[in-house]
């Protein structure tokens, strides 16, 4: 059977439990994801050289990984072929990009440290997000940024928050789309500490202080993400839920919520119903973690799905701001990048497919029983030849074809890449 045939037959099963895969598609093909560019050279960024610190770290070494700015934007064109519909383009702020001879701390960077970025997301029709980057430097001192006992590296942090506000205003302005500029810090500390108020006060204080910087609210839309623990910070940390979502409300910024920054047991969708009743808007970070927040490459799993379903059937796709933050260096990224990005629309379309009036319905009605006979039935609906029609609709590889693509340009690019 051909793509066209096997998409009508499930339509029209569809359209028997009252879901309308037209309009599925349709509402799909307009929801763009926030792809991090920060798979493509395992979080490295190029405005330094060193290790990766505060709390982050990638395992593996894969060959190919990007270099330069100009490997890491060729290996993102890849991935962008590969994946149906339009999407933006989310990055730290360690990728400015120098001059030949020019470099300046991250406390001094400028929008045209980003002009790059810019002409490549206008040549795509792109929008762009961006992420202060408090990791990876000299003045994380002991595994503290903003809420430092020591002055000059609160300021420092500061210095650096209200830059990449002005530089969030000046992608907003040029490419015509807010930008979501998310602060997270990797602050805490190894073991019990004993006075868990005071940094938190620091925080509260140098946040308010970053906040002070003058910016467009309709074209910078901050946010504030949380962390329930990390490396070398296992016993306590600065940012925690509580906080975060404190305040980001008393402050009326956006909450941000990465699905790996949890105990094990807490999952984000269950969240997302209660925040969609007091903000406006709110931000995720789709993950995987595996045991710890190991940002693994997103899988069409059962939480992925279970986000999806939560943002679509109250109706929040144009309240929910989401991108993606994975980073495996063990695997070919530019796979690891296809598979994470499509998985999350699939997500969103099996979320979209479901009858999700029906549902509510027998729920509201007490027809319990019901309620999940429909449930389990739906699950074995035609979803793959919707997603297929999803593909070729949108001029990209269909099932596995797509991987054909990828083992070319890693035989043809990546490979020669010493």
């Amino acid at each position: 059977m051909t793509t066209e045939e096997r998409y009508e037959e499930a339509r029209k099963m569809y359209q028997e439990l009252g879901v309308d895969t037209d309009a599925a598609l349709g509402t799909l093909k307009k929801v763009p994801i926030s792809m991090h560019c920060w798979q493509g050279d395992d979080v490295t960024g190029f405005d330094q050289e060193g290790p990766l610190t505060g709390g982050i770290q990638t395992t593996g070494n894969y060959p190919g990984k990007a270099r330069t700015p100009e490997e890491l934007m060729a290996d993102i064109d890849k991935v962008l072929s590969l994946v149906p519909g339009k999407h933006r383009l989310n990055l730290h702020a360690s990728y400015a990009i120098f001059g030949e001879g020019e470099w300046v701390d991250r406390d001094k960077i400028e929008p045209k440290h980003f002009k790059k970025w810019v002409d490549f997301a206008k040549e795509r029709g792109m929008g762009l997000d961006f992420n202060p980057t408090l990791f990876s430097h000299r003045m994380v001192k002991d595994n503290l940024t903003l809420s430092s006992p020591d002055k000059n590296v609160r300021d420092f942090w500061i210095a650096h928050c209200k830059a990449c506000i002005r530089i969030s205003e000046y992608f907003a302005t040029e490419l015509g789309t807010p930008c979501l500029m998310n602060i997270w810090i990797p602050d805490g500390y190894k073991d019990i500490p004993a006075d868990r108020i005071s940094p938190r006060r620091r925080f509260m204080e140098s946040l308010d202080e970053i906040l002070t910087q003058e910016y467009d609210k309709k074209k910078v839309l901050i946010c504030l993400e949380s962390k329930v623990f990390g490396i070398g910070m296992e016993s306590y940390t600065v940012g925690s839920s509580e906080f975060t979502m404190n305040y980001a409300m008393s402050r009326k910024i956006l909450p941000l919520m990465d699905n790996g920054h949890y105990h094990p047991t807490e999952v984000v969708s269950d969240k997302i119903p209660s925040l969609l009743l007091f903000y406006d808007k709110i931000a995720l970070h789709i993950t995987r973690p595996v045991r710890w927040d190991s940002d693994h490459v997103v899988l069409f799993d059962d939480e992925t799905k279970e986000i999806a379903k939560e943002i679509v059937r109250n109706d929040a796709l144009d309240r929910v701001c989401f991108g993606l933050d994975f980073f495996d260096a063990s695997i070919n990224r530019i796979s690891a990048w296809t598979v994470g990005m499509r998985n999350f629309q699939k997500a969103l379309l099996y979320a979209l497919l479901s009858p999700n009036k029906k549902l509510q319905e027998l729920q509201e009605t007490g027809k319990l029983t019901e309620l999940m006979m429909l449930q389990e039935e739906v699950k074995t609906y035609p979803f793959g030849a919707v997603w297929d029609e999803f593909c070729k609709m949108n001029g990209v590889p269909e099932r596995e074809e797509w991987y054909k693509e990828v083992e070319k340009y890693e035989q043809d690019i990546l490979s020669k890449r010493a």
